[in-house]
């Protein structure tokens, strides 16, 4: 060994040509630089060496391994001396001591060559080592970063799921430490942002900016272009509407106000006035901008109605019930798969859920007209907060609901405008409904090829301004139509089917 070498890290550079060297170096620095392995293969190559950065125990982080054993790189670790440096066998080494985030040891940078280090070598050394050190505390500080992010964001995700399922009280709970007064309200609207699925991440940071982190902001984890939004107050909804103004190809739903018991109601109805807001110039809607059936039917008869359609689930505990129903609702407005992905389950778990909700209701989901009954019910149940029930009344069906004047002139007009194309398109929606969303026995039953009928309802969607591919609300309130003009035959939710029944 030759020696020990203190020397002074901040040495000055030599100038003149051997400057290059330096600028090289301090690319490495940008924000868009290399990273750690490029730097040390940078190294290697203008001394023409073999170099390797180690952690405190000698696992290599960069370039091959370096078999020091102990001696002087134990004291380098430890702190002892900054850096050593000797001759063996006709090859230089040095060693230099480099600073590691979050570490109570340091690591090492060794450089061996067979020529001897003269003043721009070992600078270059002494250097290089500096850069490393900012570099690694850089990517550090990002990776901290970053998993905070990833923190805040799953609990953002984690508060939705709880709201989803009504469980409030755990939902403020989880909250309060980041997010003080969050949900000390009864209502909220929710909003369903839409962009490029590239361009997500970047407008939820500008959702959070924009509600002054006073709304709860959660990408979507079933659709990649969704940022879901919850907001407490009018002024983060402005805010919200402000902001998608300004993003280019940006899309917008809205729901109504709601409690905050049914928040999966109002993202059923943020979704469904997103598929609105892709027909419109503006790009975006809210859901009340438009009639909907129930709101033409008679309250009296609607609750009586929905009460004794639910009955079966009232025996259920509270919290079994309130799960069942709020995974119910978003299984018939999504897929099993998506709809797991918002409520944090697997989909076994979604559909071991609505399978019981069939057999408690004696129904099959497989059917259109029954799904779109249910959901009728499922919302109207959350819809009334109190007892709009009258227990003298007599027993109200489907049938009931569906005869008034006001729905029927609503389902005929609604309808009637799939008349002005020339293909028949109101035919193969009917038939395409009966045959539960299945275009290949839709098909059968029309003696045409199961490509016709995607296209005829493709084609129907911006007639009627509604998405109907997607199972929701959209294609529900069709499938009442068809059911108002008696197009359709009204279910039987109790596990009878055809004229007649409910």
């Amino acid at each position: 060994m030759a020696g020990r070498d203190d020397g002074n890290r901040h040495a000055e550079t030599t100038g003149g040509a051997d400057a290059a060297w330096a600028h090289e170096l301090l690319d490495h620095l940008r924000p868009t630089g290399p990273g750690v392995d490029r730097i040390v293969d940078w190294l290697a190559r203008t001394l023409d060496a073999t170099v390797c950065l180690a952690d405190g125990t000698g696992t290599p982080l960069a370039g091959p391994p370096a078999p020091l054993g102990h001696g002087p790189a134990e004291d380098v670790r430890s702190g002892r001396i900054a850096s050593a440096a000797w001759e063996d066998d006709g090859r230089y080494a040095r060693l230099i001591g480099v600073a590691l985030p979050a570490s109570a040891t340091a690591g090492v940078l060794t450089v061996s060559r067979t020529a001897p280090f003269d003043r721009r070598a070992a600078d270059i050394v002494t250097r290089t080592a500096t850069v490393l050190e900012l570099v690694l505390r850089a990517q550090q500080t990002a990776v901290t970063g970053r998993r905070l992010a990833r923190a805040t964001a799953d609990l953002r995700l984690a508060i939705l799921q709880l709201l989803m399922v009504e469980d409030i009280v755990a939902a403020r709970r989880v909250a309060a430490g980041l997010w003080p007064g969050l949900l000390d309200t009864d209502t909220a609207c929710v909003y369903v942002v839409e962009s490029a699925p590239a361009d997500r991440d970047r407008l939820a940071e500008d959702c959070v900016a924009a509600t002054r982190d006073e709304a709860l902001v959660v990408r979507c984890p079933a659709m990649d272009g969704h940022v879901i939004v919850v907001t407490p107050d009018d002024t983060s909804a402005a805010a919200l509407l402000t902001l998608c103004e300004r993003i280019p190809g940006a899309y917008l739903g809205g729901s109504t106000r709601q409690s905050l018991a049914s928040t999966a109601t109002a993202y059923g109805q943020a979704v469904s006035a997103l598929a609105v807001a892709r027909f419109r110039p503006d790009h975006r809607a809210v859901y009340a901008e438009r009639t909907h059936p129930e709101r033409l039917m008679d309250p009296q008869v609607l609750a009586t109605w929905t009460t004794r359609v639910l009955r079966p689930l009232d025996a259920l505990p509270h919290h079994t019930r309130a799960e069942l129903l709020a995974t119910t609702r978003l299984g018939l407005e999504f897929t099993a798969v998506n709809a797991a992905k918002v409520l944090g389950v697997s989909r076994n778990t979604v559909r071991a859920r609505m399978e019981r909700v069939e057999n408690l209701l004696g129904t099959d989901f497989s059917d259109l007209t029954v799904r779109a009954a249910v959901h009728l019910a499922l919302n109207t149940q959350v819809a009334f907060t109190e007892d709009h029930t009258d227990g003298a009344a007599a027993p109200a069906h489907l049938g009931d609901l569906l005869t008034g004047p006001a729905l029927h002139t609503w389902a005929r007009d609604l309808l009637s405008r799939l008349d002005t194309d020339g293909r028949d398109l109101r035919g193969t929606l009917r038939a395409w409904i009966a045959a539960g969303g299945n275009a290949e026995r839709a098909a059968h039953l029309l003696g045409v090829h199961a490509q016709t009928v995607r296209e005829h309802v493709r084609s129907a969607e911006p007639v009627l301004e509604r998405q109907l591919l997607a199972s929701g609300s959209d294609l529900y309130e069709v499938v009442l139509a068809h059911l108002a003009t008696r197009d359709l035959d009204h279910p039987d939710l109790h596990g009878h089917h055809g004229p007649g029944a409910e």
